[in-house]
């Protein structure tokens, strides 16, 4: 057997929480075909990993790079935190399908990336990846509000059964394109409008195949029980895998409730439930601003949005809501804003609403209703509003994973603007620093079994996660000593410290003009696109 790279002398983790052992890696083009003694000769590329851990690569399991990858495939910072997979279409937002309101809704967002190419179905999208040719691996679940809001647009109201049959259709066919599971963002246009048994109905179509559905659920605050109660009852209900995406206890009130949400969690997975969730390292969250409006604003869509924030007597209506939530004073020196599309605006990244309010002489919320105003919607914002603590119990579930929620971007070029959330370059570093080194949360074959072999498992993923004979090398080698996050809110473009190799499929992570294919759960037709080795003559590993 012909060995084209060597991974020696590195203490193996091999992705299924079993300690680690020392072993060496032998790769084989794509796959992994030795692991453990390598006797014979050394082939051209021989990585020296002593003192340090070798990994699966990382898959991030709740990742937005739906249409940044395609704006610029190089995926650097995910690369350089040892991410070599993803599971896109989240919180109800995938790729596809792309459909009447809903295509118009997205356009903005293409634009705004400089991408020129246009697609209506997940498998029109896939396409355009393996012609491009992207720096990492993908998966995509199909988002709900993509569904609901191509047959049924952005109303307030119930589809009808012919709308019904209808939405049931377009994700059999997403599925029948390459899609993992059906996600919901139910705090978002459309999602937001939909009620159980819709959602119900349409998990009940992904059958018995072995997808998952995962939830943005309705609340992350004062309706949080609640919401994750939906969760499990779809999930019981339907007869599928249930995942609770980027699970939180939102705003100082209801940081109480994290307890409670363990030990309902607890409870269903002891009641046979297969459920999960995912997390990211990081007690701040991000969004669109306009998220916290009420959900009555965004009926009829981006135009009729903007039209009643700009009424007065809505704008006063808007107002009263959101302080009956508790949303006003200080409030706003947790809220930053963290990218806006205007040149006139840019002075604003990075500060907070309080602080921008003072320099416009305006207060919180007019403030709020003019930037929206004026960038047509197309406002991040990020939310210091959870608990460190709960933070903490999140994160030692047994079945937590984790998620950056942040999409792939780069350290030039298209994708490298405003102030992202430091999750975009610094999630499982962090996860791995701060949270295992540093805090002994878990163990590192715990740690590394959460972000490799778990993930793979539970979104189907042959071949993935883990180091044995057979599998994609998908590896990253890093320094468990030395494994940092740099990103800050204040600088989030830096890369972390302690990744020091990275392979996707044997090959370099992040690097450009690959030729691509797609293979999925139990080696089904997926929305997993796999670089494979192309003609291009390059260096056969990233060393970061």
């Amino acid at each position: 057997m012909k060995i084209d790279l060597l991974i020696r002398d590195g203490l193996v983790y091999d992705g299924e929480g079993r300690p680690p052992f020392p072993a060496d890696i032998g790769i084989s083009g794509e796959k992994i075909a030795v692991v453990g003694s390598f006797r014979g000769e050394d082939p051209d590329v021989v990585i020296d990993a002593g003192g340090m851990a070798v990994s699966p690569g990382f898959i991030d399991t709740h990742a937005h790079s739906d249409f940044t990858i395609v704006a610029d495939p190089r995926a650097e910072g995910k690369i350089c935190q040892g991410v070599t997979t993803e599971i896109n279409g989240n919180c109800g937002m995938s790729a596809a399908p792309l459909h009447g309101m809903v295509r118009e809704r997205r356009e903005g967002d293409l634009k705004e990336l400089g991408v020129r190419q246009r697609w209506s179905t997940l498998g029109e999208y896939f396409a355009i990846l393996e012609e491009r040719g992207i720096g990492l691996n993908i998966a995509s679940l199909a988002g709900h509000g993509n569904i609901r809001g191509s047959i049924v647009g952005y109303g307030d109201r119930s589809p009808s059964g012919r709308e019904m049959d209808a939405m049931c259709g377009l994700l059999r066919d997403a599925v029948g394109q390459g899609a993992i599971g059906l996600s919901t963002g139910l705090i978002y246009p459309p999602g937001v409008y939909s009620e159980t048994p819709e959602l119900v109905q349409l998990s009940k179509t992904l059958g018995d195949a072995g997808l998952i559905y995962t939830s943005h659920m309705r609340s992350e605050g004062d309706g949080l029980l609640e919401a994750v109660a939906e969760v499990i009852e779809i999930g019981r209900m339907a007869g599928i895998k249930a995942h609770i995406s980027h699970i939180k206890t939102a705003g100082r009130e209801n940081w109480r409730k994290a307890d409670e949400v363990c030990a309902m969690l607890h409870e269903a997975v002891g009641s046979g439930v297969h459920l999960t969730c995912d997390r990211y390292p990081y007690t701040a969250s991000a969004t669109e601003l306009d998220a916290i409006l009420p959900p009555w604003t965004y009926e009829g869509g981006n135009e009729e949005e903007i039209k009643r924030l700009m009424d007065h007597a809505a704008r006063r209506k808007i107002e009263e809501e959101v302080h009956r939530r508790g949303l006003s004073g200080a409030y706003w020196k947790e809220v930053m804003i963290s990218s806006v599309v205007s040149g006139a605006n840019k002075w604003m990244e990075g500060r907070t609403v309080a602080d921008i309010s003072s320099s416009l002489g305006l207060d919180a919320m007019e403030t709020v209703f003019r930037v929206l105003v004026e960038e047509k919607l197309r406002v991040g914002a990020i939310f210091m509003s959870m608990s460190e603590e709960n933070l903490e119990k999140f994160l030692s579930l047994p079945f937590c994973m984790i998620g950056s929620d942040s999409s792939a971007r780069c350290f030039d070029g298209p994708t490298a603007t405003g102030k992202p959330h430091p999750r975009t370059y610094g999630t499982f570093p962090r996860f791995l620093g701060r949270y295992v080194r540093e805090g002994g949360l878990l163990d590192l074959s715990d740690a590394v079994y959460r972000a490799t072999g778990l993930p793979a498992g539970t979104f189907g993923l042959a071949g993935r996660g883990r180091l044995a004979e057979g599998m994609w090398a998908d590896i990253t080698v890093f320094d468990p000593e030395k494994i940092v996050d740099n990103a800050t809110f204040a600088d989030p473009f830096r890369r972390p410290g302690g990744v020091r190799y990275v392979l996707v499929n044997g090959t370099p992570g992040g690097l450009r003009h690959r030729k691509t294919c797609r293979q999925g759960p139990e080696g089904k037709r997926s929305g997993t696109i796999e670089i494979r080795r192309g003609t291009t003559r390059c260096a056969p590993y990233l060393c970061l």
